[in-house]
């Protein structure tokens, strides 16, 4: 990509907020862009090769979404957790495999998406992410859903094709969880926390493709409480 088509992008970007440069084999974060720490709110890189993002993406102060799906991310930098204002961070397709303790600063964090990575540990400190609305972690290797996710504000959790065959019963205690994805892994139906039918927020519960028949689930004591809810829901958005 020349020179002049770059710095065409960056002049509309400059008007727009918006800088968008996907599918151009880029092979490193655009250094270009530190002259519009100012005024970018949104920046999409997807399916390009960029494996490094660099500290001076905390310069973004007013960066509301950044996606860089579909790059070869194998880390992201401390610095990220200065972008305060960030509402949207996707970060699909890359070869992640854990998220940096500043990620957790990211207080106006609503959607965290991190499908097709490389973790096999559930990521921890993101409960102190008190906006969260949606966090997507599905295509990974995670095996083990942790206590820790009950300090989660999420509304919905994705987990659909993982190997997870152990999930904790305090998931049933996240505060805001209405839905929880968790197709095609490795859980058989004792796996699966009464609590969560009984006792949670919980009013849509995916989990077809696992060790058992679904229809199991309605053997299972508290499975009239969750269909309560689950048509409630139901009724609400017919």
């Amino acid at each position: 990509m020349g020179n002049s088509a770059l710095k065409a992008h960056l002049e509309t970007s400059q008007k727009t907020g918006v800088f968008q440069l996907t599918g151009k084999g880029l092979t490193e974060f655009p250094e270009e862009l530190q002259k519009l720490t100012g005024n970018l709110r949104t920046v999409d890189l997807s399916n390009n090769k960029i494996e490094v993002l660099p500290a001076f993406i905390g310069g973004f102060q007013q960066l509301k979404s950044l996606t860089i799906s579909g790059n070869k991310l194998t880390s992201l930098p401390n610095d990220i957790g200065k972008l305060k204002k960030l509402e949207t961070l996707i970060l699909n397709g890359n070869q992640l495999n854990q998220l940096p303790s500043s990620v957790g600063q990211l207080k106006s964090l609503r959607t965290l998406s991190l499908s097709g990575n490389h973790f096999k540990e559930f990521p921890g400190g993101l409960g102190t992410l008190r906006q969260l609305d949606v966090l997507d972690l599905s295509r990974n290797k995670i095996q083990v859903v942790p206590a820790e996710v009950a300090a989660l504000q999420a509304i919905e959790i994705n987990l659909n094709q993982n190997q997870i065959s152990t999930l904790s019963p305090e998931v049933s205690h996240a505060p805001r969880l209405k839905v929880l994805r968790l197709e095609e892994n490795c859980l058989e139906i004792s796996s699966i926390p009464l609590s969560i039918l009984s006792d949670s927020q919980v009013s849509l519960l995916s989990v077809e493709g696992n060790l058992f028949e679904v229809k199991k689930l309605r053997d299972l004591e508290g499975y009239d409480k969750y269909m309560e809810r689950f048509t409630a829901t139901k009724k609400k958005f017919a």
